[in-house]
């Protein structure tokens, strides 16, 4: 007789293990389903050349103590697991602009943060101030992220509809001051006019308030939230790829798996892409009307980065990110056509522990449309499902890769000479291990025009069907976090659960 679980949970991303550790810890049964060899989605990390690299996760933010991530990661265990190191405090950002070698650095704490930016611009310190008060008031509007209750979405919808790059021009009429406060937007994926300013509030809110490194890599998270949700008595399931969610008259029953295995269940949480969610489940619920809406929502887009190990005690170790931009590039490199790409780059250093203030590698991330890579859009590789992409596929890698490096190079102009070997990730690759749409770095895209309808709820149209993920509420690990605690809010008492989070530091 197949066992029933209280939550079936399809997806292992940050998202999926959160509920499964949250609802675990209060009594629920639960079993996690995840397609690929690793759990944790972008959390996961590879090595190369014997030396680790992150997936997507390069750096996070509110993890000082009494900050929100600290204090739900506290409530985990999780704050004791990991080995952080924070980045500078005087500018865990530097942003550059190529054209003239400007660098300029955004630090930590909101005086702190103020001050440097007041020094770069005199002059423009009201609109600075205005800035921070604005992006501070923004993120109070939305409660889960301040770990309170509150009044849904009357508190933040007035808020929801602004745009970041019209928000900018409205402060002050200096471009270069518009481009460092929106000089970091990879982190988001900004677009002009359809990037709504609560997104770049909530995502830059949590880097100001304090930026961190996890030395040993995200996967860190993941291995202690499985070893979690086991103590509790969940399952978890890797090589389980889940094909249908299916169920009698209005509620669903069952997963069913590629390979034929069921796994039976009260309620089920989809962590993959609603659109995929929407594919897989068959139910009257879903009506055409919504499967069609949810299938035309535009997603972000991907990425390509280059992951290089350096040659030992060669290149100084430097403890702040960068992103390096040509003119005009800030808000146009999203859309950067082939002949005009890369315009702008992230920099990514990690130090090496047996060369301490020498960088052990450096990960390299720009965007990248899918479309370039559509002659291989059927093909499929990953280190557990190996498939074949030609030569054609690798000296297009190549090619971008090099193009990449001639970009950073005019700022760290001798790069190329302390690498000692590279690996490229394409759209394919994000998309193949990551799972998502076309290898979308931050899946739905937000829209200051259409707010609500690219907000999605945690609950679908099925009632024991929940999404989570960073599809739904916002991406990161901090947005992640606070879907997590919107879906796990669906299956407990809200207060009940923020009260036992707060009280755990």
């Amino acid at each position: 007789m197949l066992p029933e679980y209280d939550i079936v949970i399809v997806g292992s991303g940050l998202g999926g293990l959160l509920c499964a550790a949250l609802l675990g810890k209060e009594g629920y049964s639960v079993c996690v389903l995840e397609k690929n060899r690793q759990y944790g989605g972008s959390l996961q990390t590879f090595s190369r050349d014997k030396t680790l690299f992150d997936s997507g996760v390069h750096y996070i933010g509110g993890l000082a103590p009494g900050q929100t991530l600290h204090q739900v990661f506290s409530y985990l265990g999780l704050t004791d697991a990991l080995n952080l190191q924070q980045l500078d405090e005087d500018g865990f950002d530097r942003i550059v602009f190529l054209e003239d070698g400007a660098e300029y650095a955004l630090a930590q704490g909101y005086d702190r943060f103020a001050a440097k930016l007041k020094e770069a611009f005199p002059g423009e310190e009201s609109a600075i101030d205005q800035y921070c008060s604005t992006i501070r008031e923004i993120c109070s509007r939305f409660p889960m992220y301040n770990l309170r209750t509150g009044e849904g979405m009357s508190e933040k919808e007035s808020v929801m509809g602004i745009d970041t790059l019209a928000f900018l021009q409205s402060i002050t009429n200096n471009q270069r001051l518009q481009e460092v406060l929106a000089g970091n937007n990879f982190l988001y994926a900004g677009e002009p006019a359809k990037t709504p300013l609560y997104v770049h509030a909530l995502v830059v809110n949590s880097y100001i308030e304090s930026a961190w490194k996890i030395v040993d890599g995200g996967s860190q998270i993941t291995k202690h939230l499985v070893k979690l949700i086991r103590s509790t008595g969940g399952d978890l399931f890797n090589h389980t790829e889940v094909i249908k969610l299916k169920g009698e008259d209005e509620r669903l029953t069952r997963a069913v798996t590629k390979d034929g295995r069921l796994f039976i269940a009260k309620h089920f949480i989809s962590n993959l892409h609603p659109k995929r969610t929407m594919e897989i489940t068959e139910s009257p619920l879903l009506k055409a009307a919504y499967r069609n809406r949810i299938k035309r929502l535009a997603d972000t887009i991907s990425s390509f980065s280059l992951n290089a190990v350096l040659k030992p005690g060669v290149f100084p170790y430097l403890n702040h990110n960068y992103y390096l931009h040509h003119p005009g590039a800030v808000w146009k490199a999203v859309e950067a056509m082939p002949g005009d790409w890369p315009l702008s780059a992230g920099v990514f250093f990690t130090e090496d522990a047996n060369h301490p203030g020498f960088a052990e590698s450096v990960s390299i991330l720009t965007y990248m449309s899918a479309g370039e890579w559509e002659p291989w859009k059927n093909s499929f590789n990953t280190d557990s499902q190996q498939g074949e992409r030609g030569n054609d596929y690798y000296r297009l890698k190549t090619e971008k890769a090099e193009l990449l490096l001639d970009l950073v190079e005019k700022r760290f102009p001798h790069l190329r000479e302390a690498i000692k070997s590279y690996s490229c990730a394409t759209p394919l690759s994000f998309r193949d291990y990551i799972g998502t749409e076309d290898g979308s770095l931050y899946g739905i895209a937000k829209d200051y025009r259409h707010p609500m309808a690219t907000y999605l709820p945690t609950r679908t149209k099925v009632p024991n069907l929940f999404l989570t993920g960073q599809n739904v509420l916002l991406h990161g690990i901090l947005g992640v976090t606070i879907t997590a605690l919107t879906t796990c809010a669906e299956f407990v008492p809200v207060e009940d659960l923020l009260k036992k989070i707060r009280s755990a530091t």
